[in-house]
């Protein structure tokens, strides 16, 4: 077989092994999830810590983009509902991941400004710093509240609030709302919505 055959053929044989990248991405997500719960039914006395780690890299910048940790605990919500996990501890971990990592998305963007640009990953998606920008100018202090439940702007929307120089009370106050409001939010549907269902069906 000729130089050229063999590249043709291995460019053919390359391209029909390589799947999607939405299809490598949903794979990678369904795995971790299913890893992760696995291993929180086994290991719950660890289950604070790693959802304060889901929560805070959920939230924090930088990561969030590469983190899509919200269904994973609403898989713990999922566990707490058929008693495998306590409510009270898993919020308390989810509330205090979610405030800090928003918390330091923040510090960064108030210490660096809008050299964050220049950092990866918004050196490849400059167009997410700049919808949180938008998002931010529009809504101000409510940003902060609301942004916390759109994926994109999660952890973005703070660090623009930082690199605007929002003040640190106004901030904190969106913040803690809403990382209460989250935590609530990603846990109670599994917690307490399969006891409703079960006692609907019986």
């Amino acid at each position: 077989m000729s130089g050229r055959a063999r590249d043709e053929g291995y460019g053919v044989s390359e391209e029909r092994r390589r799947p999607t990248d939405d299809r490598l991405a949903r794979m990678s997500l369904g795995e971790a999830e299913s890893a992760i719960i696995g291993f929180l039914r086994d290991h719950q006395g660890w289950a604070p810590i790693i959802v304060f780690v889901l929560a805070f890299g959920e939230s924090l910048a930088f990561v969030s983009l590469l983190l899509p940790a919200t269904v994973i605990l609403i898989g713990v919500g999922a566990l707490i509902g058929i008693d495998e996990l306590t409510f009270w501890p898993m919020w308390l971990a989810a509330v205090a991941g979610a405030f800090l990592g928003d918390w330091l998305s923040y510090i960064i963007g108030l210490k660096l400004g809008w050299r964050v640009a220049h950092i990866w990953p918004f050196t490849r998606r400059p167009h997410v710093l700049m919808r949180g920008h938008e998002f931010f100018k529009r809504w101000g202090v409510w940003g902060v509240f609301i942004g916390r439940f759109f994926g994109p702007l999660r952890a973005i929307v703070p660090l623009v609030a930082g690199i605007c120089g929002m003040g640190q009370f106004a901030f904190g106050i969106g913040n803690i709302l809403s990382a209460l409001t989250w935590a609530t939010a990603v846990l109670a549907p599994g917690a307490f919505g399969l006891a409703w269902l079960e006692r609907i069906l019986q």
